[in-house]
């Protein structure tokens, strides 16, 4: 008979180390990122809902049909917005032993590394998305801008070194 304790000791290991601190930062960012999305553009600015944010982001695939479709179209926008969270926990974590002030001024990377995201996202991928130039719109893009630094950036740019930490100290005992 399988106990949750031998489940737990079997399969504990089963998950690389790197992959589980990817997930760990995608999870968290991804998470503090819709959250504040979701505050920020719904009960504070009165701009959207939090289904109208999600099915935007499905129409980078779906079009006009995301806006217009069922509630599944909001739940594939959250799945796409995970799956970005990955890309850019991902990239931090590839170019983090890069970089070597990152693993020293954690703080500063993080707010750095989400203006970097914003401009990406909104200076390359959307206006590739969706066949249009860049815009900028101040307080749209302060906001967009803060939004990232406090929760893309910071929480992967604290995440992240932990492996390279324990890894490190792993083969320097």
């Amino acid at each position: 008979m399988t106990t949750m304790k031998n489940f737990n000791q079997k399969y504990r290991h089963s998950l690389s180390p790197a992959i589980a601190t990817i997930l760990a930062g995608t999870l968290v960012a991804g998470t503090l990122d819709a959250t504040g999305a979701s505050v920020a553009y719904g009960p504070i600015f009165g701009k959207t809902t939090v289904e109208r944010i999600f099915r935007g982001i499905a129409s980078g695939v779906f079009g006009n049909r995301a806006m217009t479709g069922g509630v599944e179209m909001a739940y594939y926008g959250l799945l796409f917005h995970y799956m970005i969270a990955l890309c850019w926990t991902s990239l931090y974590f590839l170019i983090f032993p890069y970089i070597s002030f990152w693993g020293t001024q954690k703080l500063a990377a993080g707010l750095l590394y989400g203006i970097f995201v914003w401009c990406m996202m909104n200076l390359v991928v959307l206006p590739i998305v969706f066949s249009r130039p860049p815009s900028f719109h101040f307080p749209a893009s302060l906001t967009g801008v803060l939004l990232l630094m406090f929760l893309i950036g910071l929480p992967i740019a604290f995440i992240v070194p932990r492996y390279y930490r324990h890894r490190l100290a792993a083969a320097f005992p």
